[in-house]
């Protein structure tokens, strides 16, 4: 039974059940050394440094295999949620006698938490920024127009034979759809909601009704109240990962390579997670209406599903594919063991994202790169680089993310590039987090943004038994 007492995210006693279990955990020893653990704590998740007991043979894991842990991890979450806190990292040190030293890190307002790890995650330089690809807008693309077989008579005629009786939205609510999206509905779209406004009251609860529809327009229909416009901030991605993305349209594309767009009015779902939107912003081969599909587990683009919402609805999906641009060299470049060679042979003008990992020969150059026009990222893996200080001559990079030792070099020499919106530190294996805290407080004191504030408890657990 969890202990449901409010207690204060600074008070000893909230994190006392997680300290016994990590001491507990490490139970080798312990009474000869002192205890060093880590963590994360989150409102909806948590990374410990436990080792689970295994279920008994033949049987799955269950919840109450790990009840004791997940008691004392609510406490420390309602904590969390009663100052409205997402998570928060600690670092312990437990002595032989019980005595502890927990020291809460953060959280700051600047700084992204970690994923399963106490270590910070980006580190926001700039209040606001976005990465490149969620500032794209789309492309005009001059004589756009409907695809031949967009028919909106036909595509009321046919929806009202497959679904009689449907309850049809009034052209005030779709006044009112439109005022509430700031745009003006396509007229495929407006005749699909005039059949049906897909409200759940209007079907009475009846699931059939339901999966009738479903099956008459094609996908899951949205309610007219929850059609929704899908730009790019409705695509939310970490920075780290989206700082490495890029937006390539190929000129034979039917579809812009963007994170999202104004003009992409997502009206369905396929079942799976994945959204069908209506595309106002076609590509230069595409047609303004056509339907598309954004997946769910993609950051960027979106596929062509059919020429017209007429024909999605006649079931005629569109068989046009254009080119992957992959003739072109690739805007985000590999050089690890297993792709690209070298750093030469990833440079060219339109290199936007360059990603260096695992390496195993000598350290590299970045003089191939320094003068190129478009590179705004660069991550290296922790002692690839030859000179950390050719970094300062990349003058457009927006993200940077390096391991502890680079960044040490970097801060050292005043050489951190003042063009950066964000930065990552690359953290492997169980480093000490308070190192890498204390580099990231240095880079966010550099454009004045909020630290990582670190808050010390001090109490006493008693000796071992």
């Amino acid at each position: 039974m969890v202990d449901q007492k409010p207690r204060s995210i600074h008070d000893f006693a909230t994190w006392e059940p997680v300290l016994r279990l990590l001491r507990a955990g490490d139970a080798e020893g312990q009474a000869a050394r002192s205890v060093r653990v880590a963590g994360r704590i989150g409102r909806h998740g948590w990374s410990l440094p436990l080792r689970r007991r295994l279920p008994p043979p033949g049987r799955a894991a269950q919840t109450e295999d790990m009840r004791d842990e997940s008691d004392a991890v609510e406490r420390v979450q309602h904590a969390l949620a009663d100052i409205g806190v997402d998570d928060v990292s600690f670092t312990a040190e437990i002595s032989p006698t019980g005595k502890v030293a927990l020291r809460l890190l953060g959280p700051s307002p600047a700084v992204e938490p970690g994923i399963g790890t106490p270590h910070p995650g980006a580190i926001i330089l700039v209040e606001g920024a976005v990465p490149e690809p969620w500032r794209r807008l789309p492309d005009p693309v001059p004589g756009a127009a409907p695809a031949p077989t967009a028919d909106r008579d036909l595509l009321e005629r046919t929806l009202r034979e497959r679904l009689p009786g449907a309850i049809g939205a009034t052209e005030a609510e779709i006044t009112t759809a439109e005022a509430r999206l700031g745009i003006t509905l396509p007229d495929e779209l407006k005749a699909l909601y005039r059949v049906t406004r897909a409200r759940w009251e209007d079907w009475g609860d009846d699931y059939e009704a339901a999966e009738r529809e479903s099956t008459a327009v094609g996908c899951e229909l949205f309610a007219l109240d929850d059609l929704y416009i899908a730009d790019a901030s409705s695509r939310h991605c970490r920075w780290e990962f989206a700082a490495k993305e890029a937006v390539v349209t190929p000129p034979d594309a039917a579809v812009q390579g963007l994170v999202g767009s104004p003009g992409w009015i997502v009206f369905g779902d396929n079942g799976g997670g994945d959204r069908l939107a209506v595309d106002l912003t076609p590509g230069p081969q595409g047609h303004t209406g056509q339907i598309i599909m954004i997946g769910h587990e993609g950051n960027v683009g979106a596929s062509l599903v059919a020429d017209s919402l007429t024909d999605l609805i006649a079931n005629r999906h569109s068989r046009r594919h254009g080119s992957s641009g992959q003739d072109q060299p690739p805007a985000v470049a590999h050089v690890n063991i297993r792709s690209m060679p070298s750093v030469e042979a990833a440079a060219h003008p339109g290199l936007e994202v360059l990603s260096i990992g695992v390496w195993d020969s000598v350290p590299l150059s970045l003089a191939p790169v320094t003068a190129l026009p478009r590179l705004r990222t660069l991550a290296a893996y922790p002692g690839t680089l030859a000179d950390p200080l050719q970094i300062a001559e990349l003058t457009g990079l927006e993200f940077l993310e390096l391991g502890p030792q680079e960044w040490r070099v970097l801060l050292d020499a005043g050489a951190v590039p003042r063009s950066l919106s964000a930065a990552a530190i690359t953290v492997h294996g169980n480093q000490d987090p308070l190192p890498i805290v204390a580099i990231a407080n240095e880079l966010l004191a550099l454009w004045d943004r909020p630290q990582i504030i670190q808050t010390v408890l001090e109490g006493n657990l008693g000796a071992a038994r």
